[in-house]
């Protein structure tokens, strides 16, 4: 039986058939890869469903440049076998960014040989994994070579990769294969984080909380940095937002750097780069811990974005390390070392967002109260932002933003607003949508609000080009001087700032006396009505005891 054929016998008849769209490959791919889910960990089959996905996709970016090589007029006029090699020429893919795929990885040689290879299907997947990162350097030690072990039910994965012969990337209209491929590798993340739950924070921020911090910092050029990158969900974010803003060739006006301490976290990561057309050489050629072993010790970032563990206890601490400029953290809480060695990785007038959880606004413990004020008084906090509850399914630890930067002045040509000595305070717990029981989001319009506050009162080019300016709003944001934030003891919980929300007074209601008197007057009423009542049950009761 054909692929195709079997594909649609395997999904439910004529169902692949009709594959249309970039949901429709995500759905059934994903209820496709569900089928190996019990003969394997969690984080195994995550690694393993998306290496497949990306192995599908080079294959089809492949296809795709070599039919438009195969397409020019002039490629005619040569012999035929001056043709074919000209078709075999790895600088005319490499040079349009498309991974060369050997002859043996490509997926119409997986395809056709899946039920009649040597050694299985497993054995075929692995061999072409082996053979891309052979083939590309940025890719040497990324992609999984595990579809040949006891565990893997070959005859599920050869069902799998049937399905996936059908779920073409390319031919989506003016949509290119990688934008396509793009939105199905971050529907595959979030699916994972959902059914992972908890042990999904080491690679997964909710998509809106990045949205957020993307948006508020505006990382229009420059290099952006993430000191525990998960999967580069931050990366690939700042990506489209100069893509939207500015257009796709602006995509590489921005340079990424990261690093990330779990091994199979940091080969999504790269994969995740490398399928949204960014470096995948930003993370390193190796994972590992930031805290031990900084493998970026001299980098100046323009944009620093993190997501680190919340109240870390189990961190590679150094007491005499030169992050700690504003006090050393303690050994039972990570949080303040984030946040210092974010600092030390900011230039000049650089700037971060950095999700922590609310503890870190307001604890004194071990030395952390002295060293958030240190960092207040040095004047490097520039806006905390409270957010909602149930953003994260990975934990039920309230969230926080804290944006950093080095230099709240003017800026030059910029003309920013000076916020010099103060700190802005936004209040967001009541925004965001309940998409289920357990989960918010927060929706454009509240990533607007948020965003548009911030940029109101730092005067940024877009706050000027909406016409937008900056005011204090009771129960949502306040700009705060440092004296005032000395006085609470440099807590930074937004609430002690921004105060309640102001009622608009009704002026139909009815005057604060004249209602007490009213009710006054109809509680004694239902008092006497009570004793009436009670009297003539007490009259009732005798009579039958009578």
């Amino acid at each position: 039986m054909p692929p195709r054929k079997r594909a649609a016998a395997a999904a439910g008849q004529g169902e692949l058939l009709s594959v249309s769209s970039a949901k429709e490959i995500q759905d059934i791919l994903w209820k496709a890869a569900d089928k190996l889910r019990g003969s394997m960990d969690a984080a195994q089959y995550k690694e393993f469903v998306l290496g497949l996905v990306f192995l599908k996709y080079v294959s089809d970016a492949f296809t795709e440049r070599r039919e438009e090589l195969a397409a020019d007029p002039e490629l005619a006029q040569i012999p035929e076998h001056r043709r074919a090699a000209f078709l075999e020429e790895k600088d005319e893919y490499t040079e349009k960014n498309v991974f060369w795929v050997p002859p043996t990885a490509r997926w119409d040689h997986i395809s056709e040989n899946a039920a009649s290879a040597e050694g299985g299907v497993g054995k075929l997947l692995d061999e072409a994994m082996d053979e891309v990162m052979k083939a590309n350097k940025t890719l040497t030690g990324v992609l999984p070579k595990i579809f040949n072990r006891d565990n893997v039910d070959q005859k599920r994965l050869k069902e799998l990769v049937d399905l996936i012969s059908d779920a073409r990337f390319t031919g989506h209209g003016d949509r290119p294969a990688q934008d396509v491929l793009g939105e199905t590798y971050e529907y595959f993340l979030e699916k994972f984080a959902r059914a992972e739950g908890k042990r999904a924070g080491e690679f997964y921020t909710p998509a809106s909380v990045v949205r957020l911090i993307v948006e508020v910092l505006e990382p229009y050029e420059g290099r952006v940095y993430d000191p525990a990158c998960g999967s580069g969900g931050m990366f690939v974010q700042s990506g489209k937002f100069v893509a939207k803003r500015r257009g796709k060739d602006h995509t590489h006006d921005i340079a990424v750097y990261g690093q990330e301490a779990n091994e199979r976290t940091w080969r999504l990561a790269k994969m995740n780069l490398a399928i949204h057309g960014m470096d995948p050489k930003g993370v390193g050629d190796r994972w590992a811990d930031t805290f031990a072993d900084d493998k970026l010790p001299d980098l100046k970032a323009d944009f620093v974005m993190a997501n680190p563990p919340f109240n870390m206890s189990d961190w590679a601490r150094k007491s005499d390390d030169r992050r700690w400029r504003y006090g050393t953290p303690p050994q039972s809480n990570a949080n303040y070392a984030w946040l210092q060695h974010i600092v030390s990785k900011l230039g000049d007038r650089g700037s971060a967002g950095v999700v922590l959880s609310n503890g870190s606004m307001s604890s004194k413990q071990s030395g952390e109260g002295e060293i958030r004020a240190a960092m207040v008084e040095a004047d490097l906090v520039s806006c905390m932002i409270a957010l909602p509850g149930n953003l994260f399914r990975t934990t039920s630890i309230p969230a926080c933003l804290w944006f950093l930067t080095k230099d709240k002045s003017p800026q030059g040509t910029k003309a920013l607003e000076d916020r010099r000595s103060r700190v802005l305070f936004i209040d967001a717990r009541a925004l965001g949508t309940m998409r289920d029981r357990t989960e918010r989001v927060l929706e454009d319009e509240d990533l607007e609000k948020i965003s548009d506050t911030y940029h109101a009162w730092r005067g940024t080019k877009s706050a000027k080009d909406k016409g937008l300016s900056y005011e204090d709003v009771p129960g949502y944001c306040y700009s705060a001087t440092l004296e005032e934030i000395e006085k609470h003891d440099y807590v930074l919980t937004p609430g002690r700032y921004v105060g309640a929300a102001e009622v608009e007074a009704d002026p139909d209601a009815e005057p604060v006396g004249e209602r007490i008197a009213r009710l006054t007057k109809e509680l004694f009423e239902q008092l006497d009505e009570s004793a009436r009542l009670d009297a003539v049950v007490r009259e009732q009761l005798g009579r039958i005891s009578d």
